[in-house]
């Protein structure tokens, strides 16, 4: 429902914010202001500050007011936090109309016959009709806590049954029908669920929104949810959503699963934030939830076809949401294996080391496109590329939209082997799974590393295709370069003033002879594919061009040597030396924006 503007402003201005956050955050005066060490992420130093009307962390970018922050801190939706605020302000939260009053109504009393139908699907399990379902539930390794916390149950026999525990509770037919426990038969109602252990699907405070029944042996559907009813939208809901609530804001990691057997065994193991999608693919809906409750939650699909599958469609779904504090990580898990199979099999501390070694979504995109696509050929590798490019502008936050261009052109034009293979040789639906025996930490991108690395590759390929120097000459020397590479670019410069003709054999000979030879070696062995010996000059022009505009720095100087040579234009009209090194400048940087606006557009 909708709030008027003056009560939201009134509960704000009872609310002192200092003292709200302080309950759960060490403040400190700061002027007029209070810090501290957010609360939303790790850190040492405070960059957390906190004004009359809001916080602000220059730290992690959180930003919000009162009600923001008791959302964000206790996991609540936001009539939960009004409710919760209001309640300490001594404010009556504005009733609802006559209309969303009878919703609301009508969603309880439903809900309190979901509530009484699992009191009865619980009884069932251990009453003597319910010994296979609990049989079945124990040899899944369950003990009789896990049981209970998940309430599970079973459904009895039907005809009938749960109509006849529940009369006494004067709950009728249909109310049962209306909650999606009974449906109308070609007799008259009959029960939905019958010999299935019943698995309740619980909102994210815990209430019954329906069930999903699993029958025993090999029957199909293996697995049976309520239908929709005006308390339950599957789409919209997660089984475990619950417990991973609590279990997120305790530090844990959020787990997107397949089925609900695999949240009871992660849960058993002591992995409490995971979900699981109600038999469908996940839905926005779904995702949405979910990234309420962990920014970057971990995908650990099925390692068969139908997990793979599930996956791609998760990053596809994922794609337009991504931002800088919202993302996926994603974990596969050994063949023929699934979370509660692996922890049944080699116990928690296996599935602890796989979860650990998660990868990003920006580090198994790539392997994902590459599955099944055409790079053997230009027109292939063509397509492919422009493939990359369209998925990373489906990302809607525009810098983390270029960051993506930039990974993943980088990887298309460092592929090493002719016909675009990827460097470890295998597709994500092959890779294989991290190895359990130890943590390797991931360490964080260094950006003068990665220009270093830009800057081998750059004079790589001009030793591939020495004809290309006369055109990037002057952005060539504006690269601060390794050692390895300063020799090389020094003697390089001494072969191109003597020769007329740049030619790849002759020049490579000459700085054997030079006693680079090593260093000449390990350059060549890093040459992209885009720019191998067998690529065209503009292939390779192209290549060249793409890594110098992700060097930023290089790519600014360039622009202040052009501004320079401007002013010394302006100073000196009629030198034609200055003239003709504007004029190259003014080519070079034309080509380095076209790569720059490339990875942008």
């Amino acid at each position: 429902m909708s709030l008027p503007p003056n009560f939201l402003d009134e509960l704000r201005a009872r609310t002192p914010l200092p003292a709200l956050i302080g309950r759960s955050v060490r403040l400190l005066r700061s002027g007029r202001e209070h810090k501290g060490c957010c609360p939303f992420h790790g850190e040492k130093t405070p960059s957390f500050y906190v004004y009359d009307d809001h916080f602000h962390c220059f730290g992690c970018g959180e930003h919000g007011d009162a009600i923001t922050f008791v959302m964000k801190s206790q996991g609540l939706a936001f009539m939960e936090a009004i409710q919760s605020l209001a309640a300490e302000a001594g404010l009556d939260v504005p009733k609802a109309t006559p209309a969303e009053a009878e919703r609301e109504a009508k969603r309880a009393s439903l809900q309190e016959v979901l509530a009484a139908a699992a009191r009865v699907y619980q009884a069932w399990l251990f009453a003597p009709e319910g010994a296979a379902g609990l049989e079945y539930l124990r040899k899944r390794g369950l003990s009789d806590a896990t049981v209970k916390k998940f309430g599970l149950g079973w459904s009895g026999e039907g005809r009938g049954a749960l109509s006849q525990a529940l009369k006494r509770h004067n709950i009728g037919t249909d109310q049962l029908i209306e909650a999606g426990l009974m449906k109308q038969g070609d007799y008259g109602p009959v029960d939905m669920f019958f010999s299935r252990v019943m698995f309740p699907i619980q909102d994210r405070r815990g209430a019954i929104l329906s069930f999903s029944g699993r029958i025993l042996g090999d029957g199909v559907p293996k697995y049976v949810n309520g239908p929709e009813t005006p308390v339950f939208s599957k789409r919209r809901s997660l089984y475990g959503v619950n417990f991973a609530r609590e279990a997120a804001r305790s530090g844990n990691q959020v787990i997107i699963v397949e089925g609900q057997m695999d949240v009871i065994a992660l849960s058993a193991a002591g992995f409490g934030g995971a979900v699981a999608p109600l038999g469908t693919a996940l839905t926005e809906e779904q995702l949405a939830e979910i990234w309420r409750l962990s920014p970057e939650p971990v995908v650990c699909f099925d390692a068969d076809t139908a997990g793979r599958r599930a996956a791609l469609r998760a990053v596809d779904l994922a794609l337009s949401g991504l931002a800088p504090d919202r993302s996926l990580k994603f974990l596969r898990l050994p063949d023929k294996q699934d979370p509660d199979s692996l922890i049944r099999a080699q116990g928690a501390a296996a599935f602890a080391a796989q979860l650990a070694a998660a990868q990003p979504i920006s580090a198994v995109l790539y392997d994902m496109l590459a599955e099944g696509a055409n790079r053997e050929t230009p027109e292939g590798r063509a397509a492919f590329r422009k493939k990359l490019l369209e998925v990373a502008e489906r990302i809607s936050d525009k810098a983390l939209a270029s960051e993506y261009r930039g990974v993943l052109l980088d990887r298309f034009f460092g592929e090493r082997g002719r016909g675009g293979k990827p460097r470890n040789g295998q597709a994500f639906s092959k890779f294989p799974a991290p190895k359990t025996q130890q943590k390797l930490a991931r360490p964080p991108i260094d950006p003068a590393a990665a220009d270093t690395e830009r800057g081998r590759i750059l004079t790589a390929i001009l030793l591939a295709h020495p004809a290309l120097l006369p055109s990037v000459e002057e952005a060539y020397a504006l690269i601060d370069l390794s050692p390895d590479c300063m020799r090389l670019r020094q003697a390089f410069a001494q072969f191109h003033a003597s020769h007329e003709i740049l030619n790849p054999e002759t020049l490579q000979t000459h700085l054997r002879d030079s006693g680079l030879a090593d260093d000449l070696a390990q350059l060549l062995a890093i040459l992209p594919a885009s720019a191998a010996p067998g690529a065209s000059l503009a292939e390779a022009a192209q290549c060249w061009w793409h890594f110098f505009s992700l060097m930023r720095a290089s790519l600014n100087r360039l622009r202040e040597q052009r501004d320079d040579q401007h002013s010394r234009h302006g100073e000196s009209p009629d030198d034609p030396e200055i003239w003709q090194r504007l004029i190259r400048i003014n080519a070079a940087l034309k080509r380095a924006e076209e790569g720059e606006r490339e990875g942008d557009s």
